[in-house]
Parts: C-alpha cells; sequence; structure tokens
C-alpha cells in the first residue's frame, strides 16, 4: 500500500509522512506543475519511500544508490512498462536532488541513476483529406445551431488551428482570446504563456460560439471560461476528450484523441513549410527535441507514398 491523496499508512514513520508532504508543497507551489503531474510525482516518491521501508529503513539518509535500483527493479518484476520504469527514475531523481538541495539528505543517489530508453512510437495523425472530413462532419452538425453543436465545432477547429493541448484549451478565458489579430494566449506546462494564431476557419467558428451560442449556455457562476459544459461550468477535460471521439467518430477515418489532433497540426504545419523551431513555440515544447519526431511521421509518410 503507498499513499494516495488523502492520506498515508498509519505504519509509516512520521518523518517520512512530513517529507512526502513538504515535497508536495514544493511540486505544487515553487514548480507550479499541473495536478496531474503533481499527483504522479507524489505517487511515485510515494512508491519508492514504502520500498525503503520494506528494506527496513526509516531515514531517508539510508537511500542508496542499491535501493533506488532494487526499487527499479522491482517494477520491472511486477511488468511495468519501459516508459513507467523510467518516468519514476526521473521521478526519483528529481526527487533526491530536491532531497539534497534541502538539507535533508548529504549525498544525491539518484544522480548515479540510470533509466532505461522508453520505446518511440510515431503518433497516428490524419491525412489532410481526412482531416477536413471531420471538420465538416462536425461544421454540418452545428447546421441546426444548437448551442452544443456550436461549441463542439469551435474546439475541434481551434485544438486543430493551434494544435494547443486539451488542458490548455479548458483553461481558456475569453479574455485570452484575441479575435481581431486571431491568436490565442496559452498557459503551457509550468505557467509558460505563449501565443498561438489560428486561421479564419477557426476564427469563424469561434465567433459563432462567443455571439450566437456561449450565451445560450452561461450561468450566473459561468465565470471567464471560453468553452462551457451543458450545465454552464468551465468544460472539462474528459467532456472535450468524449466529443473528440464522437466527432471523429462519424466519419471512416482512425479514430484520434485531442492529443492526436495535435500531432496532426504539427505534421501539417510541416509539410505545409513550417520550420522546425517555429513549430516547437507553437505548441509550447520546451525541447526542440521533442518536436523532431513530426520529422519522423513526415519521412514516413513521404516513404509509404513512394513505394
Amino acid at each position: 500500500m503507498t499513499p494516495d491523496d488523502v492520506g498515508t499508512p498509519p505504519s509509516w514513520p512520521e518523518g517520512f509522512t512530513a517529507l512526502l508532504t513538504d515535497y508536495e508543497r514544493h511540486l505544487t507551489a515553487e514548480r507550479d506543475l499541473s495536478k496531474h503531474s503533481v499527483r504522479a510525482y507524489r505517487g511515485d516518491v510515494a512508491d519508492l519511500l514504502e520500498h525503503l521501508i520494506r528494506l527496513g529503513h526509516d531515514d531517508l539518509e539510508d537511500l542508496d544508490i542499491r535501493g533506488l535500483r532494487s526499487w527499479l527493479a522491482k517494477q520491472q518484476s511486477l511488468g511495468k512498462s519501459r516508459s513507467t520504469i523510467s518516468r519514476r527514475a526521473t521521478a526519483a531523481r528529481v526527487f533526491t536532488a530536491w532531497a539534497q538541495r534541502t538539507g535533508r539528505i548529504t549525498t544525491d543517489p539518484g544522480a548515479l541513476l540510470g533509466s532505461p530508453r522508453p520505446h518511440k512510437s510515431l503518433p497516428g495523425v490524419l491525412g489532410q483529406a481526412d482531416t477536413r472530413a471531420v471538420l465538416d462532419a462536425a461544421a454540418v452538425a452545428a447546421d441546426d445551431g444548437s448551442a452544443i453543436g456550436l461549441r463542439d465545432l469551435a474546439i475541434m477547429e481551434l485544438l486543430y488551428a493551434t494544435g494547443i493541448r486539451v488542458g490548455e484549451l479548458c483553461a481558456l478565458d475569453v479574455d485570452d482570446i484575441d479575435t481581431s489579430r486571431r491568436v490565442v494566449r496559452v498557459f503551457g506546462k509550468g505557467r509558460k504563456e505563449r501565443s498561438v494564431p489560428y486561421g479564419v476557419p477557426a476564427s469563424d467558428a469561434l465567433r459563432r460560439w462567443l455571439d450566437e451560442a456561449r450565451p445560450q449556455l452561461a450561468r450566473p457562476g459561468s465565470g471567464p471560461a471560453v468553452f462551457l459544459g451543458a450545465r454552464g461550468g468551465r468544460i472539462d477535460q474528459r467532456a472535450v476528450r468524449r466529443l473528440v471521439h464522437q466527432r471523429i467518430g462519424v466519419v471512416d477515418v482512425p479514430d484520434l484523441s485531442p492529443h492526436g489532433l495535435r500531432h496532426t497540426a504539427a505534421t501539417h504545419l510541416l509539410e505545409g513549410g513550417a520550420d522546425l523551431r517555429s513549430v516547437q513555440e507553437l505548441l509550447g515544447h520546451a525541447s526542440l527535441a521533442t518536436t523532431q519526431i513530426y520529422t519522423h511521421i513526415s519521412t514516413d509518410r513521404l516513404r509509404r507514398a513512394y513505394e
């Protein structure tokens, strides 16, 4: 049993409980990570501390490189994937570096820890014709003028036009959209701000949603959220994922998630002649290496077309 967001097992050393609380506070307040990231890091560290307890230790100073490696070996024996093990190794390194920096341990064992390279698979994308078919179908569904139909069309158009993450879309406020310049202000990972332009189709869909449909769903407590759910609150990520699957499902194309639309947007930008650095800026990637996977996608599609 490992600690969750509610509490820690009663058998835990009091020092470990306080340590985990302090680390969670650091992730939230100082690193400004999302709730999802904080929960993932916290869970990984809690599992590491639980492993240390099973080894008979109740002091973080007892953690060494052998303990870290035996913890990762345990993950492998449990059938965890390479990507999961790699992520947990990263979580351990971040945690031990913080622990040393804050004086909780004298040495940093995580600095000696390696991790397996996760297998990188090319993300699924839609061709330009298939993407157009999906967006055309969403436009047809919005022809009845219903608030939900117009909202879904605006969401689909904006996701494809900008390549923003689903969490970034859900967090948009009305003031984040500059309709005259056709630019949306986005706060990405770590609350890093960037401006992303969008085209005429997305502009038209957004205008209809904001002017005609959003007022139909808005309630006194709706606040400044751009996209609203059926009850008038800010739409959540699960609802967006569900509607994307629904809108794509009516067309005979491979199913994609909102992140698949992000991959599709990036691929089409590169195929249209955009340079890699510009796509990196638009997507909000911290490293150019993350963006480079899209060059592999374009090359792979070119090779298939040639063959």
